[in-house]
């Protein structure tokens, strides 16, 4: 049955139609009224208008005698309240006494009435008594470790502190630690300093309506949570800021980004984009307005002139490009060959292809390409991907972003891009690209980009779907009548895509990051492979039920691995009955999955035959995996007069970027180097050859 309190009325409230309880409708029809607070008289209406800061609507609500008391002058303390959240009193900082009653009532929550006389503390020795109670027994608790960064300066609960009990608390402290959890990229949650207040719960939930905060455990044990009870980083939060600007004790704070510069270098130096212009960006509507003014150093404003280079291939970058204006050209510079091939055709055997097959980023077996082969695309970090044959593309406005994986994990950047037309992008930091690609918002304009602009280019240079590429008119039909299978999955390092034995649901695409690919076996887990952009997995546990596979003796419908994310990972998740649909309809493609899924079985019988983990994980552990070209020394002809040294410190400002130690496999040392740079002055500088090019 619904009651008269649950019943909603449409009213027009500054030209925008508003739907309110009935009973607050009833209190706008009804005269002000004159309250007394602490001797002070004030008229105020029976309702009170305030703002939603996500949305800048305006809506009514039963006035209190908080509300009342700012009117008149009257600053009562609070914690859990603010002015356009639901009052909740969970902290009683606002306590009052109200004549006639014996009991003190919450300010926050406590409607005015007709000649109402209220006490705060700054007249009522018993109002007062209770508050410094309250304050001593939370900062003896819930003492702040650091300062909080919010819009508001000071931390509430020490400001409280100060004026109620300014020699500290005659409780003990607390002893134990509740944790902390920095697993976002963008917010810290310190569990010591959280009060419980619940304004970072009903700003989740009701200004923002993420559904996302909420409380765990009861009693002394209870805390805020993150769905159920995931690290921040982990969970659904989009990372909106509305939670950590509510935040009144520092218990969820900004991590502001520190570091270098970017922009240093550039003259004249790109000017920041104004807070204004930023706000009515359709890619940062969903991110709060204060995140957007900590963070605006971030963000900055390029104009570039035909054929300028705006970044170059090889070249490490932690900042992600949007266009708003113009056309510029993807390219690779460096030749596409067939490196380390004898005449005969076959892969020379070396360091370099030993790590590549670690890795899993080059095939295996022996080099099979040749001028029969179909056409072939290259994965780069941007919505496209480049024809082997004419490795050129244009990205437009349309095209939204590009730069992400070198801005997420320090990657050097996979193509060089120049200003085709003049051309006007924003350049920003990776705490600023994290942010977009977790607001909801943001995250459904770059899907909607994904599956309209990159999705053709992206399934061309994955190598199940190569075949389709020879007709396409057939390959577009394949596109279209798929894409809206497709889903975009984020993941931060370390999170778990499936589990060994897990049922089989999804098959996957790498589009940007690195996939670890691992078994649980007596004595640890061991690593069986490292799956890059272009790849795919979980294909095993979806094609166990057919025929050809019964012979493998793969558990049917299970997974036979453990995928997780090796660093900022995005996924392409394609559901198991549209996998099934396409096998179905496009026989070479389950031709090649089935020869794929059997050979990764047999390799990963011969990997945990012959390989030992450690030894892999360290060669992953120095980033080999995303190098462009690795420094090998010969130790047996090393003499170690270090001229390689000083010809690379030479090279790079008197700052060397070679090191002498490293991995080592059989006489081959893998120095500590940059890994990237396409003029390697070393190697002239080895009076003995001990550095040297691969084939030459």
């Amino acid at each position: 049955m619904t009651t008269a309190a649950q019943q909603s009325v449409a009213l027009i409230i500054e030209d925008h139609y508003i739907e309110v309880e009935k009973s607050v409708a009833e209190l706008l029809k009804e005269p002000p009224v004159t309250v007394t607070i602490d001797g002070k008289k004030v008229e105020v209406p029976r309702t009170t208008l305030a703002t939603n800061p996500a949305t800048n609507e305006r809506f009514p609500r039963p006035t209190t005698i908080y509300d009342a008391a700012l009117q008149v002058g009257v600053k009562i303390p609070i914690l859990c309240h603010r002015e356009h959240m639901t009052p909740v009193a969970v902290c009683r900082f606002c306590c009052v006494e109200v004549k006639g009653q014996w009991r003190l009532a919450p300010a926050c929550q406590r409607q005015v009435e007709a000649g109402m006389e209220v006490s705060t503390h700054a007249t009522s020795e018993r109002v007062r008594n209770a508050v410094k109670v309250l304050t001593e027994l939370l900062i003896s608790d819930h003492e702040v470790p650091r300062q909080a960064h919010r819009e508001y300066g000071e931390n509430e609960l020490q400001t409280i502190a100060k004026q109620f009990c300014p020699q500290g608390s005659r409780f003990r402290r607390t002893a134990g630690d509740r944790g902390q959890d920095e697993s976002s990229m963008i917010i810290a949650v310190d569990h010591n300093a959280c009060i419980l207040c619940d304004r970072c719960i009903r700003a989740c939930n009701e200004i923002r309506n993420n559904q996302v905060l909420g409380r765990m455990n009861k009693g002394y044990k209870t805390r805020i949570a993150f769905d159920l009870n995931d690290p921040m980083g982990q969970s659904s939060c989009v990372s909106c800021g509305e939670c950590m600007v509510s935040c009144p004790t520092g218990a969820l704070t900004n991590r502001k980004f520190v570091g270098a510069d970017p922009w240093k270098d550039i003259t004249p130096r790109p000017p920041r984009v104004p807070l204004d212009e930023l706000t009515k960006h359709p890619l940062f509507e969903g991110v709060s307005k204060q995140f957007l003014g900590w963070n605006e150093n971030s963000i900055v404003r390029r104009t570039l002139q035909p054929g300028e280079i705006l970044c170059r291939e090889g070249e490490f970058g932690n900042t992600a490009f949007i266009i708003e204006e113009g056309e510029v050209e993807v390219f690779i510079q460096t030749p596409i060959k067939h490196a380390g091939v004898k005449k005969d055709g076959k892969r020379k055997p070396g360091l370099f292809s030993v790590v590549k097959r670690l890795v899993g980023l080059y095939d295996r077996n022996e080099d099979r390409r040749d001028e029969a082969s179909p056409p072939r695309y290259i994965p780069v970090d941007a919505p496209v991907s480049l024809d082997y044959d004419r490795p050129i593309a244009v990205l437009t406005p349309a095209d939204l972003i590009f730069g992400e994986t070198s801005c997420m994990n320090n990657y050097p950047r996979s193509a060089t891009v120049r200003a085709k037309t003049r051309v006007v992008v924003l350049e920003i930091l990776r705490n600023v690209l994290y942010v977009l690609q977790r607001s909801k918002k943001s995250k459904a304009m770059l899907d909607k980009v994904y599956r309209e602009r990159a999705i053709d280019g992206h399934l061309r240079s994955v190598p199940i779907f190569a075949p389709l590429t020879r007709d396409q008119a057939r390959f577009k039909d394949f596109v279209n009548r798929f894409k809206d299978h497709m889903t975009l999955v984020r993941l931060n390092p370390g999170e778990i895509v499936f589990r060994e034995k897990d049922p089989a649901d999804h098959f996957y695409l790498v589009r940007v990051g690195f996939v670890k690919v691992s078994q649980k076996r007596p004595g640890g887990e061991h690593v069986l492979n490292y799956i890059g952009p272009g790849g795919y997995f979980g294909e095993i546990g979806l094609l166990s039920n057919l025929p050809e596979m019964r012979s493998a003796g793969v558990p049917p419908g299970v997974r036979v691995a453990t995928c997780s994310a090796l660093d900022h990972v995005d996924l392409v998740r394609i559901s198991g009955s549209a996998l099934a649909e396409i096998i179905e309809q496009y026989p070479e493609i389950r031709q090649e999955l089935l020869k794929v899924a059997e050979e990764r079985l047999r390799q990963n019988e011969e990997t945990l035959r012959n390989l030992e983990s450690e030894s892999l994980s360290q060669f992953v552990g120095q980033g080999l995996m995303n190098a462009q070209s690795l420094l090998v020394l010969d130790l047996e002809k090393c003499t170690r007069c270090d001229e390689c040294t000083r010809a690379c410190a030479d090279a790079h400002g008197g700052v060397t970027r070679l090191i002498r130690e490293g991995l080592r496999f059989e006489n081959w040392l893998v120095a500590s180097s940059c890994r990237s740079c396409l003029d390697p002055y070393c190697m002239v500088g080895c009076p003995v050859d001990a550095i040297h090019r691969l084939g030459s």
